[in-house]
């Protein structure tokens, strides 16, 4: 593989606001050989994810940042190229965390085989995958959804949120979905199933929330922060569940947000109307992805979980698809489709 390039996404340096095209780079290098107990892969499928906002900071996290000049961080399917792994085979199909790039090499112990009969490989990164686990762990392990309840949730048709809606309908709940703009709301009720759909960006949001859930919120699946949570949070009712997987709405905030403190008004509430709210990352549930993966399983093979994506074609188109995901420009989970198995990557 010493004559195959491997294109890759850089890292060139950290934005200060929102992030442009000029913080990424793209460059050719030779193709990576394996060590022992790894195998090279040729990417198939890159995974574009909110989280990864966060990972172009050098602020301390949850996990490292990208350093400058490191291949951006992100979820792959890929196929074996060349093993030595007694683990793997060349014509493999495996999930692992191969970032945006072509090829790359990968430790055995950090990759899953994967069947391709199963299900198409690519929703071992939406819905089958970290997505999905996401929205499954956080709405049962801090939303606790009980039949009657009405949970509301952000970025409703992105793959957390459609998932998360999905789920409460199926544990009994009213399901209301906040989105951007009257066709994402439409999905929500005719393909998704919500009983209610809001636009976010509508002039009278705040109003139209309140006339959705007429009870109130009971759980509250925080994807993104900002002006939807200052609406919703009126609404919040005695014991309210608010699991906080994400808030996009912030992440490229270089100030705190204009406006009174609103601290006091928030403690006041968590301890007047006992409210719940925790943030979670989806590894903190890891020990609970084989009920996730079976559960899930059957829900789709049932008809019961449906799920969009989102794809674009090549590497080289995967910096803009990420601005357009901060923008809230995607459709269902967003992907890249990199290459097809059997074939070289793309020129």
């Amino acid at each position: 593989m010493s004559d195959v390039q491997n294109r890759r996404i850089l890292l060139a340096s950290r934005p200060e606001g929102k992030p442009t095209l000029d913080n990424f780079r793209i460059e050719a290098a030779p193709c990576p050989s394996p060590g022992p107990g790894e195998v090279l892969t040729k990417t198939l499928w890159l995974s574009l994810d909110p989280y990864m906002r966060g990972r172009m900071n050098a602020a301390k996290s949850y996990a490292a940042p990208v350093g400058i000049g490191e291949v951006m961080e992100g979820g792959t399917v890929g196929e074996v190229v060349s093993s030595r792994s007694d683990l793997f085979r060349p014509g493999d199909i495996v999930l692992g965390h191969g970032g945006w790039q072509e090829y790359a090499v990968l430790g055995e112990k950090t990759l899953r085989k994967l069947d391709p009969a199963a299900a198409p490989v690519q929703t071992a990164l939406g819905v089958l995958g970290m997505p999905g686990m996401t929205a499954y762990t956080g709405l049962h392990n801090i939303g606790q959804p009980k039949p009657g309840e009405t949970l509301a949730v952000a970025a409703a048709t992105g793959p957390v949120g459609a998932t998360v809606g999905q789920i409460a309908r199926i544990r009994g709940c009213r399901t209301v979905g906040i989105a951007g703009g009257p066709a994402k709301c439409r999905a929500l009720i005719e393909e998704f199933g919500f009983d209610a759909a809001v636009d976010h960006k509508a002039p009278d949001f705040p109003e139209k929330l309140a006339a959705a859930c007429p009870g109130g919120i009971d759980i509250y699946f925080e994807n993104v922060g900002g002006a939807v949570w200052t609406a919703v949070f009126p609404l919040l009712n005695d014991f309210a569940r608010v699991p906080v997987c994400g808030r996009i709405a912030n992440y490229s905030d270089t100030a705190p947000p204009p406006g009174p403190d609103r601290t006091p008004q928030l403690f006041g509430a968590i301890l007047t109307k006992r409210l719940r709210i925790q943030g979670f990352i989806v590894w903190d549930f890891a020990s609970q992805a084989k009920d996730f993966q079976r559960e899930m399983g059957a829900w789709i093979r049932e008809g019961r979980i449906k799920y969009r994506e989102d794809v674009v074609e090549g590497i080289g188109n995967a910096p803009e698809a990420f601005l357009g995901l901060l923008e809230g420009r995607n459709f269902g989970k967003l992907l890249v489709k990199v290459a097809s198995p059997g074939m070289q990557a793309p020129d």
